[in-house]
């Protein structure tokens, strides 16, 4: 409960940044304001969202709205904030969840694999593709995949969350909760669900591919000064199986600092995969994002960034909570 109320000026102080930061940067009523304004719907427009007053009073309205549930109108999706989140919110973390998933468990393999053998081929090995992990460019990796897979092979989609041809020919899909996997569950409809997993992999591979390198790199580090406590070399010298004492001695302990960067990188690719987004035409909050960016979209900017705020305050006291399930003797203070 304490953690929980800190998060409180945590979030106000970030609302308060940002929202300095997006009246520095322009005037917001330009997101409102086309060509064909008379100059009383401009003064209209001004007055409505009280942007004739000093900023601390436009702060306090825009507070008061947030807290009422009116997080502004988005020019860019053509509807209130709240209703552009509802709407986008899905399929960003349709993506990043099956991205964490990939990275979590190829991460945590490679980097026990690679702490095991240490300093054998495969070590280095892994030791490589974690730094290119950590190098690539995103939008790099993502054209490269679509060059391979899509252009040359024709083996997946290129783009966007389903084919939309085959979804009418299906008789359309049902959005119950606007996840594309469950919805097609629920539907009873294995045509569909295989499509929409079909149009995650290559996407959720390229998001999935840095977290992998740290994931890996973290993870084979815990590794390392894991196996060289008294506890686990009193474990080999009872005679336990190596296998038993590294699944559950050795990694079970190296997973307490794995899960930090686990939880972060969730948070992180949950607010927001921008790059990825974009390449793949994948119709979620990075790419509503970035284009309320280009386009001066203030209300959605600052809706977008509270969100991200609030997911990563929520992802830290998850961690916080994870590590006293991994280690009893932590304790919450």
């Amino acid at each position: 409960m304490r953690r929980l109320l800190l998060l409180i000026p945590v979030l106000l102080g970030v609302s308060v940044f940002v929202f300095t930061l997006t009246r520095l940067a322009g005037d917001p009523a330009a997101a409102y304001i086309t060509e064909h304004m008379s100059p009383d719907a401009i003064v209209a427009i001004r007055e409505r969202f009280h942007l004739n007053e000093p900023v601390y009073i436009q702060y306090f309205y825009w507070l008061q709205g947030m807290l009422g549930g009116d997080w502004g109108y988005s020019q860019t999706a053509h509807l209130p904030v709240t209703e552009a989140i509802a709407e986008y919110f899905p399929a960003t973390f349709e993506l990043t969840f099956i991205s964490i998933i990939i990275a979590v468990v190829v991460g945590i393999a490679l980097g026990t694999i690679s702490a095991v053998r240490r300093d054998t081929p495969v070590d280095h090995a892994t030791r490589v593709m974690a730094l290119s992990g950590v190098s690539l460019p995103v939008f790099w990796l993502g054209l490269m995949l679509q060059y391979i897979f899509y252009s040359q092979l024709g083996w997946l989609p290129a783009d966007n969350r389903g084919d939309l041809i085959l979804i009418i020919n299906q008789g359309g899909i049902t959005e119950y909760t606007g996840f594309r996997l469950i919805d097609s569950l629920l539907t009873g409809n294995p045509t569909l669900f295989g499509d929409a997993l079909i149009h995650l992999i290559m996407p959720a591979v390229t998001l999935s591919f840095g977290t992998i390198a740290i994931i890996t790199r973290i993870m084979r580090s815990s590794m390392l000064e894991v196996m060289n406590l008294d506890y686990v070399k009193t474990a080999r010298s009872k005679g336990m199986p190596e296998r038993l004492v590294i699944r559950k001695h050795a990694r079970r302990n190296a997973l307490i600092p794995t899960t930090t960067v686990i939880g972060l990188s969730f948070g992180g690719l949950l607010s927001g995969a921008v790059l990825t987004e974009s390449i793949f035409n994948w119709p979620g909050l990075g790419r509503w994002s970035a284009s309320a960016t280009l386009n001066n979209d203030w209300a959605a900017i600052l809706g977008f960034t509270l969100l991200a705020a609030i997911i990563y305050v929520l992802v830290n006291l998850i961690v916080d909570v994870m590590y006293a399930y991994l280690d009893p003797r932590v304790r919450l203070e």
